[in-house]
């Protein structure tokens, strides 16, 4: 049975509220869980104490047994010191596309020629 560490959503519309639950990989998102670790709120102000509500000890003895957690899981156990979340680099993220690549050289040439 394959676990993950992720968020349950709760709350009303517009308004979530989210639990940090360990569930197996199958469940669905909102449905049977086998331990709830902490709550998270992202309508509270970001530095505040109660955004982010995690029971450090249940999350690590959940890593201990093979718990895989997710991205945003990953990042709030990062910023309590559990875990170790690697930074992700993707520099070709930034880069344009072909079409807006195409018009900028064309942009870049006709600024050239007028300069002449």
């Amino acid at each position: 049975m394959s676990l993950k560490i992720r968020l349950a959503r709760g709350g009303a519309k517009k308004r979530p509220v989210y639990r940090i639950v360990v569930a197996d990989a199958r469940a669905p998102r909102d449905g049977r869980f086998l331990e709830k670790l902490g709550t998270y709120n992202p309508m509270l102000a970001k530095d505040s104490e109660a955004r982010v509500v995690l029971d450090i000890e249940k999350a690590k003895a959940w890593l201990a047994k093979g718990a895989q957690p997710t991205d945003r899981v990953a990042r709030f156990l990062d910023a309590a010191g559990v875990l170790k979340r690697e930074a992700r680099n993707n520099p070709k993220a930034a880069e344009p596309g072909k079409k807006a690549q195409e018009r900028a050289a064309e942009k870049a040439k006709k600024a050239g020629e007028a300069a002449e």
